[in-house]
């Protein structure tokens, strides 16, 4: 066949590659590369995340049944619990020097390691020791795991998608927490359905064994996902550079931005180094410098006024809080999973609007709206708290033979409002381990019944108050108001919190004064819970949640005078506007 005149001979294009530019391939590859190892990021550390969530919530059903099949005092239970708490305040105070020392990647990789080897020593443990080592090692890789996780995301990430990729950590925290509830309600049923259909006793044992035993295990998953990803992704860049390997640092940065971005980006870390060489003596690199105390107050005082929102005491009490609402123990329990739900629910949306609307403004919307739910609370309980009397002394003559029985009746303890149902609420202790227990008029038994536990101890009544009993209503509007209370959270400092503490210290100082801020924060989390109990005990509801009301609102003002928006800027953009106005940074 003759080609045509005039038609040019047919030739092959060395730069396309099937009808298309070969650039233009390129790029498209390198974009496919950039995301995907961006995805790859916020995938591992989420389920670090998820890791520290499921801590939380794991233990919570597990104690229902360890007691059963390993004898456990009264102490040893809280022990259990308190283990968590303690070694990650440990681990938050030296997981900062640790990541600076090994670097970002080691950190994260060991705290995978402490948090596998806890999850098999916990289902292995025949006894108290074993079981105690490995809370205590979960409650350390959970510290590391809060420090290095925002550090690491905050040093790797662009800064176009910084806020959404530390909010992901916070969406798998909420997300750990409501799956591990989940976990721990399966098993639950499990058990509860053998022990209502059969009698054999050695079975039931064995049910409860393998039940608890199985919660700690469902935690290997995400574990071993966290370990061995943790071995596929790069280190810090700002890490990398700050101990000489500029080389390294280029390629890491490169793994998740166009060279042009990462030159650029490069270029800034470099211009940051110059200027300090220049114009600090490195003897003098502490965090007591203005330029850093400065940006560290302010993230202390985010993250410590985070905690005084009295987020942690919400979700450890919300059942109690709802009970104490009006709600029956079964209603309670169902509208506390749906509170938890909302949580994860503005989580998403706080992570999908944090890198649009910027920090400044979700932090002032999520304060704002848990003032006005907690102002609110407070008004609902005042209503029934401020009718309310002393009965201490006539329920601590009840007491016989270190125990009590008493109803929660008219035909006990008077009538105090004509016509309304009442409610007793009183607030005890065995060997100065504290309780509280409540009793309605409404129950089919309004009688409470304190009994020591297998322990023994001195039963102590410290306060008791009777008076009218909340109803349904109340109740209910008491659960609008903790959703409110939750959603406000979950979109402000719930996903900001992390963006704080990672984002407005200077690279210098970032990992070390991330675990000490962190550790200010678990602190005032660990206090405000010892003292909730105690504290509604003695002077209601009500007080609590306008103290709590309070430390909100300076949270707020903090945030609208003080806090600078860092929203789609580099970590050495905000750095240099600390440094050339602390108590005022601008950032353009």
């Amino acid at each position: 066949m003759m080609r045509p005149r005039g038609c040019p001979k047919s030739r092959r294009d060395p730069r396309r590659f099937f009808g298309q530019p070969l650039e233009g391939i390129v790029m498209r590859v390198r974009k496919f590369s950039h995301t995907a190892y961006t995805l790859l990021l916020l995938f591992i550390a989420g389920m670090g995340g998820l890791l520290y969530g499921y801590d939380i919530g794991i233990i919570g059903a597990a104690l229902l049944y360890i007691d059963k099949t390993i004898s456990l005092t009264i102490s040893q239970e809280s022990l259990l619990v308190a283990a968590v708490l303690a070694g990650g305040t440990i681990s938050s105070l030296v997981a900062g020097m640790l990541a600076d020392m090994i670097g970002r990647k080691k950190l994260m990789i060991l705290a995978a390691f402490l948090f596998v080897g806890s999850v098999i020593l916990i289902v292995l443990a025949q006894s108290f020791p074993p079981l105690f080592l490995g809370r205590t090692l979960q409650g350390l890789s959970a510290g590391m795991i809060a420090v290095i996780i925002p550090l690491y995301l905050a040093e790797c990430l662009p800064a176009g998608i910084r806020g959404r990729g530390t909010a992901a950590f916070q969406l798998l925290l909420t997300l750990g927490i409501l799956i591990s509830l989940s976990v721990g309600a399966h098993y639950t049923q499990g058990v509860e359905a053998v022990r209502n259909g059969t009698s054999d006793i050695q079975r039931l044992t064995e049910t409860e064994d393998h039940a608890w035993r199985a919660m700690f295990l469902s935690a290997i998953y995400p574990g071993a996902i966290f370990l061995i990803g943790s071995f596929f992704v790069t280190e810090s860049p700002r890490w990398l550079f700050r101990k000489g390997k500029e080389s390294q640092a280029l390629e890491a940065l490169q793994k998740s931005r166009t060279p042009a971005e990462a030159e650029l980006e490069f270029n800034e870390m470099r211009q940051t180094a110059s200027s300090q060489t220049l114009n600090r003596n490195h003897s003098t690199e502490s965090l007591f410098q203005r330029k850093y105390v400065v940006p560290f107050c302010l993230t202390c005082a985010v993250l410590g006024l985070t905690q005084t929102t009295g987020i942690n005491s919400v979700l450890q009490f919300i059942v109690v809080i709802l009970k104490q609402a009006g709600l029956d123990a079964t209603s309670a329990a169902e509208k506390a999973a749906w509170v938890t739900a909302i949580n994860v629910v503005f989580t998403i949306v706080g992570l999908l609007l944090v890198d649009k609307l910027g920090r400044k403004i979700l932090l002032m919307l999520g304060t704002g709206g848990i003032t006005t739910a907690l102002v609110i609370l407070a008004m609902v309980f005042y209503q029934s708290e401020s009718k309310r009397i002393d009965v201490t002394d006539r329920v601590r003559a009840s007491v016989q033979g270190n125990t009590l029985s008493i109803k929660a009746d008219a035909s006990t303890l008077g009538q105090p409002v004509k016509s309304e149902p009442t409610q007793l609420m009183v607030l005890y202790a065995y060997d100065h381990q504290e309780r509280m227990v409540s009793a309605s008029s409404n129950d089919p038994d309004p009688e409470i019944k304190i009994v020591p536990g297998a322990q023994g101890g001195t039963l102590t009544i410290e306060s008791a108050k009777y008076g009218a009993a909340p109803g349904l209503h109340t109740g209910n509007l008491v659960m609008i108001c903790l959703m409110l209370f939750i959603a406000s959270f979950a979109l402000g400092p719930g996903v900001c919190v992390w963006l704080a503490l990672s984002e407005l210290m200077p690279t210098r100082i970032r990992s070390i004064g991330m675990g000490l801020g962190l550790f200010i924060n678990q602190g005032i989390s660990t206090l405000i819970s010892a003292i909730f109990l105690p504290f509604v005990g003695y002077y209601g509801y009500t007080a609590m949640f306008m103290l709590w009301a309070g430390f909100t609102i300076a949270y707020f003002l903090i945030v609208l005078f003080l806090l600078p928006e860092t929203k789609g800027k580099t970590l050495e953009e905000i750095e240099a506007a600390f440094a050339q106005n602390p108590d005022n940074p601008v950032l353009p």
